[in-house]
């Protein structure tokens, strides 16, 4: 886990506690988790809303997924090997009137209950486009396809920072097919992707990034994602111009899916897959932070843009 220097932590809170004030963010006692007032609703429906019109040309699937995934599917897609410390289990309890007294016992003489739970078959989704690949499984027809996905998604990293919520949604734009289908895609939604945020206000800067792969291991994989240049982020200053905040991502994964889930390309051969992903919570903290706390107080070429 990264640890942040002190001015750092100090601009991340001072910002969450403007936003908790101004009643835009619900503070719930755990870090990164946060209730949403509804001016910060409408803002990023009108948001979702800008950037399904930017999209339309794509013709897109839309498909929508609920945030847990089958455990069997989280499996094949790798997660847990690269991010164990971000993923998140769903335990309950399973047991009968015996094993509930003895859960029972333990919470009343204040010790560890959650040792009584056990695991489900569903876990928390990382990602919005990973529920789409045990979907998608099969041959993909000439012309691949476009998915418009959006998903509340589950990451176990607690922080100061507002904008580091600990589950929050994304808005993606999926490419399955050939290699060169998959990166026109990735290439072309991050000129696009620029353009949207620019147009409401936001100097979003493209930056080579990679994932926090986890441990000793993960420093040589996220060296050659950005050897590769598979990883591009949109940033913006939300808590500090210091640290820019990744507000949106274009990735391009590969074959690793097309493997993992046995999805194949008119040829017979693993298909590729690429994606934006738009950081809806992230994007509307920049747009309070940038044009300030009251949306009817904004530039009218926001204004217009958003359809405010």
């Amino acid at each position: 886990m990264c640890v942040q220097s002190d001015s750092l932590t100090d601009a991340y809170q001072q910002c969450q506690t403007e936003l908790v004030e101004a009643g835009l963010l619900i503070s719930l006692g755990v870090p990164g988790l946060y209730g949403r007032s509804g001016v910060f609703e409408g803002v990023i429906e009108h948001f979702e809303n800008y950037v399904t019109k930017k999209g339309s040309f794509a013709r897109a699937e839309v498909m929508r997924f609920p945030p847990m995934m089958s455990r069997a599917h989280y499996l094949q897609t790798g997660h847990i090997r690269n991010f164990p410390d971000l993923m998140g289990s769903v335990h309950t309890f399973q047991g009968g009137d015996r094993e509930h007294f003895r859960l029972l016992q333990a919470h009343d003489q204040g010790e560890d209950w959650t040792s009584h739970l056990a695991p489900t078959e569903s876990m928390m989704v990382p990602a919005a486009c990973y529920p789409l690949y045990p979907t998608a499984t099969g041959t993909l027809p000439a012309e691949g396809r476009t998915v418009d996905l959006r998903c509340f998604v589950f990451r176990c990293e607690p922080s100061p920072d507002p904008a580091r919520m600990q589950l929050f949604r994304q808005r993606e734009y999926v490419r399955l097919g050939t290699a060169e289908q998959a990166l026109e895609h990735r290439n072309g939604w991050l000129k696009r992707g620029q353009e949207i945020l620019q147009s409401v206000g936001l100097d979003a800067q493209a930056v080579v990034a990679n994932d926090p792969f986890f441990g000793r291991g993960g420093q040589m994989l996220a060296a050659t994602q950005v050897e590769q240049d598979l990883k591009y982020e949109l940033v913006v200053p939300i808590a500090t111009a210091e640290k820019p905040t990744a507000i949106a991502s274009c990735n391009y994964h590969l074959d690793h899916f097309g493997h993992a889930f046995e999805i194949r390309t008119a040829d017979g051969k693993p298909a590729h897959s690429a994606c934006i992903g738009f950081g809806l919570e992230r994007i509307a903290l920049a747009l309070f932070k940038t044009h300030g706390f009251d949306p009817a107080q904004w530039p009218a070429s926001v204004q217009r843009a958003l359809a405010l």
